[in-house]
């Protein structure tokens, strides 16, 4: 006896907290699988009614009671097609569970409750939630389903208990964010769940942008020898069908397999990806960037381009007496050549305004840094002041290398409301910007080719200031993603003068980090919720035990 069921991975873009909103998307979305595909199920992601993550959202009752409106909705208007959802159940602070509900012409047939709740990196699931224990098998149109929820595929159990309830396949849902190299472990964790218990598992994936978070999609189908048999593209919304046949008791996946990105390519769609769902999603009309004739200033430039459109990006050349004619003319055939408008704003004057009011305080000591960050200062304010007149969102432009050892000025380059690079390491910019180049050539290669400046004094370089950016990435990563202490970072054959140096200028500057404005995460260990380190710490290099 054959059996042909077919299933639809539904790869949508929730928006969390607009439950309202979701639900519509979740009822357009079946409709059109069932219209479309004479789909039989349509699988959607983890928790699917809030958006992910709803964080403190979950403390509210009024979310749950949205929520159990929500469900009431789709039981009420979806027909003649399965609709598998992930959702919280329960009481705040009581019985709160991760859920998963079936839901088939108007009934509610089925639902489970995720077994391993992640508390770590980004996720903090059991402060909201509790486990469940029980495992969930459905059996809809001759086929029976084992249902679990994203990070219960990471372990063994949960696939385990579906098996031994008699389960022929697994569905999986999922809001697992992107980070470079994420895509490639889960894959490997799930063909070892394949390869445990011999079925084939699906996994629905959340796509776009949440704050911090990007979520790429990627849904994929493993058959029963853990081979990949469909796959959805990265970044984009949409439905993709998968045909299950049944023969003898055997279950076969049929579908497309849409072609694998690059890690650079996924790297920039991604953020792409997440400046435009910040953008949208705040409602902000447009964005304006300070232009300086730099990599990363032109860089955030392209990324805002390729999220919004040109029409809806503004740049601002803010020269000083530091400024070369040459950061001008780059600055200016960039924004010729994307098509935003442009503006010159010089600082000359508000500079010399305010050493003028401070020279009496002034009186006596040095120039030093103070007066650099004057000058940046006076850029955050005009960004400011046209992001206060216009609505435009200001993006700031620092990077991560700059991030991490505090060469970044508070209320100056660091005023806005987004910051694309956070996550980004000097050495990926760079890459990133040939990356972009490839594409269609947008950035003036002689601003790729200059070494890197803040143009804040005369002949001003990073170098001046910072070790070579290949070397300092390199202890970065070391002590900020991998944890090194010290003496390790030395053992692994860096100078130990230049690893005290870094250390220290990566924990003294916590404080500069707690006031920046959030930006995409794309590694395993962004700053923020990733890393959490206390501002004030007597831990320091110096510190042993006698």
């Amino acid at each position: 006896m054959a059996t042909a069921f077919c299933l639809v991975m539904g790869q949508i873009n929730p928006i969390v907290g607009d439950v309202a909103g979701n639900v519509k998307k979740i009822i357009a979305a079946a409709e059109q699988a069932r219209d479309t595909f004479n789909a039989d199920l349509v699988v959607f992601s983890e928790l699917t009614l809030t958006g992910y993550p709803p964080e403190d959202l979950l403390l509210r009752p009024g979310l749950l009671k949205r929520v159990e409106k929500g469900l009431v909705a789709l039981k009420t208007q979806i027909r003649g097609i399965g609709v598998l959802v992930g959702h919280p159940s329960g009481r705040v602070r009581q019985d709160l569970y991760n859920a998963a509900s079936l839901i088939v012409d108007g009934k509610c047939v089925s639902t489970y409750f995720k077994h391993c709740l992640p508390n770590y990196s980004v996720f903090d699931e059991k402060r909201y939630f509790v486990e469940g224990k029980e495992p969930c098998i459905v059996e809809f149109k001759g086929i029976k389903f084992g249902i679990t929820i994203c990070e219960d595929i990471w372990f063994a159990e949960p696939a385990a208990q579906a098996m031994d309830a008699g389960a022929e396949i697994i569905l999986n849902l999922n809001a697992s964010p992107f980070s470079q190299g994420k895509w490639q472990l889960r894959q490997a964790e799930v063909k070892q769940r394949v390869l445990e218990t011999g079925m084939p598992i699906i996994y629905v994936n959340q796509v776009g942008g949440q704050d911090e978070l990007v979520f790429d999609g990627c849904s994929f189908a493993l058959s029963e020898s853990g081979e990949e048999v469909v796959r959805a593209p990265a970044w984009e919304e949409g439905l993709y069908p998968i045909t299950i046949n049944k023969v003898n008791n055997k279950l076969s996946l049929q579908g497309k397999l849409s072609s694998k990105e690059a890690e650079l390519t996924m790297v920039y769609q991604g953020l792409v990806c997440g400046l435009r769902d910040y953008i949208e999603k705040n409602h902000f009309p447009s964005v304006v960037i300070g232009l300086s004739g730099g990599i990363d200033s032109a860089l955030t430039l392209a990324l805002a381009v390729d999220a919004i459109g040109a029409e809806r990006v503004k740049t601002v050349m803010m020269p000083s007496r530091y400024t070369a004619k040459i950061s001008l003319d780059d600055a200016q055939e960039m924004a010729t050549r994307v098509g935003v408008e442009h503006d010159v704003i010089e600082i000359d004057g508000l500079f010399e305004q305010f050493l003028e009011s401070l020279s009496e305080l002034f009186s006596g000591k040095p120039v030093d840094t103070t007066e650099e960050n004057i000058q940046a200062r006076c850029r955050g304010i005009i960004l400011m002041a046209i992001s206060n007149k216009t609505g435009a969102m200001v993006l700031s432009t620092g990077n991560k290398s700059e991030m991490a050892v505090g060469y970044s000025t508070l209320y100056g380059d660091m005023a806005g409301g987004f910051s694309p690079l956070k996550d980004v390491y000097k050495t990926l910019v760079y890459r990133l910007a040939e990356y972009r180049n490839s594409v269609s050539e947008i950035i003036p290669q002689r601003i790729i080719n200059r070494p890197p400046s803040a143009e804040l004094a005369p002949d001003q370089l990073d170098q001046d200031s910072l070790p070579d950016y290949e070397i300092l990435d390199q202890l970065l990563e070391q002590y900020i993603a991998e944890d090194l202490c010290f003496e390790d970072m030395v053992t692994a054959g860096s100078d130990p003068e230049m690893v005290a140096r870094v250390i220290k200028m990566v924990d003294r500057n916590e404080y500069k980090r707690r006031q920046a404005p959030p930006g995409i995460r794309i590694t395993s260990r962004a700053f923020g919720r990733d890393r959490r380190y206390p501002i004030t710490s007597g831990y320091t290099v110096n510190s042993t035990i006698e």
